[in-house]
């Protein structure tokens, strides 16, 4: 069923013409139905998605307040449009004078001449589609609780203590304190919220040592990111209105790569305790219920994989908790029964046990 899976999640999603997401259904013989829904992070995050089944599940409707289709003459949409383009005049010449002092303000730090690490030379690799290999392992929560408070934290500090020890085993460390950057994005989505990516990301960096014996530290370098992480992005917030004016040749030609490549970034994405209805898709409970991030369009030499790739996303629903590990090193064997291994290494370290699909 993985490869099935890995199958949908390359089904093509365009959030600019459509469909922006897709489902998939499998039925199973002598067993059920497996179900996926791949959609664009352009048009909903992962939470959203999550109230969006939940939603559906239990027939919640809601009006968002678009015009139905061909309701209005062209000449009056593009009227419309119009003024509502001019009334966000002022937001983007704000962003500008945002932009403006966000760059002044780091342009120190680019003259210090830190440089992102080296990666594998890749001249010689045919450049060939790419399906970065996916992971997925359901835990017993009441297991994995035990386990934290044993080690001192949290289920959050202890998602986080997994993604710091998945990525000492894949050797994304820095190179200058052997730390370990963990990109956590904060929910920040409220109660009939309809923002397409209602999220903050912060990053900060902890120790992977002692995460598999006592996870204060941890616990305490969560807390402190939250505290100053979350004040910082408000002050990059200020741009955003800019984006849709990026022309896509200069997007085409930014260092992607490069970017972060320095502190070789976790994602580390706790979606945390979610709606049961969420599990109710077709109308019955389901076994297994997990999300995990999708890139599409990936070749060896694509510049977002450059530097290599680690992501873990977790969750907590229906007396499991799920974590989906996605990795890639360039210039190495990248197969799921390698994550499979480094996985299964770092649940032991944990001394943990689970299912793993």
């Amino acid at each position: 069923m993985a490869d099935w899976v890995d199958e949908r999640s390359e089904i093509p999603v365009d959030p600019e013409f459509g469909p922006c997401w897709h489902l998939g259904v499998l039925p199973i013989q002598d067993y059920g139905t497996a179900i996926t829904l791949v959609a664009s992070h352009t048009v909903v995050d992962g939470i959203g998605t999550c109230v969006a089944l939940a939603d559906a599940a239990k027939g919640v409707r809601h009006d968002f307040g678009y015009p139905p289709p061909h309701s209005r003459p062209r000449r009056q949409a593009w009227a419309d449009d119009g003024r509502q383009a001019a009334r966000g005049l002022p937001e983007v010449v704000r962003a500008v004078g945002a932009a403006v002092k966000l760059g002044i303000r780091d342009l120190p730090s680019t003259r210090k001449g830190a440089r992102p690490a080296a990666g594998p030379d890749l001249a010689g690799e045919i450049d060939r589609p790419v399906v970065v290999p996916t992971v997925t392992v359901y835990l017993d929560m009441a297991e994995w609780d035990a386990r934290a408070q044993h080690l001192n934290g949290t289920s959050n500090a202890l998602v986080a203590g997994f993604a710091a020890n998945l990525a000492q085993k894949f050797g994304r460390l820095r190179a200058r304190d052997n730390l370990v950057t963990l990109s956590y994005p904060v929910n920040d989505r409220t109660e009939n919220d309809f923002r397409a990516n209602a999220i903050k990301g912060i990053d900060f960096a902890v120790d992977p040592v002692p995460a598999t014996s006592d996870l204060r530290e941890m616990r305490s370098a969560i807390k402190q990111a939250l505290i100053s992480g979350v004040g910082k992005f408000k002050e990059q917030e200020r741009v955003f209105p800019l984006t849709p004016l990026v022309p896509k040749a200069v997007v085409r030609k930014l260092p992607l790569g490069a970017m972060n490549a320095a502190d070789l970034q976790v994602g580390c994405s706790n979606l945390g305790d979610l709606d049961p209805a969420l599990a109710y898709a077709d109308g019955t409970e389901a076994d297994y219920v997990s999300l995990r991030m999708v890139e599409q369009n990936l070749t060896t030499k694509s510049p977002e994989l450059s530097g290599g790739e680690l992501n873990v996303a977790s969750g907590r629903i229906g007396g499991k908790v799920f974590l989906t590990v996605r990795a890639y090193r360039p210039g190495s064997e990248n197969s799921t029964n390698v994550v499979r291994e480094v996985v299964t290494a770092t649940l032991a370290d944990f001394a943990l046990t689970g299912v793993m699909q």
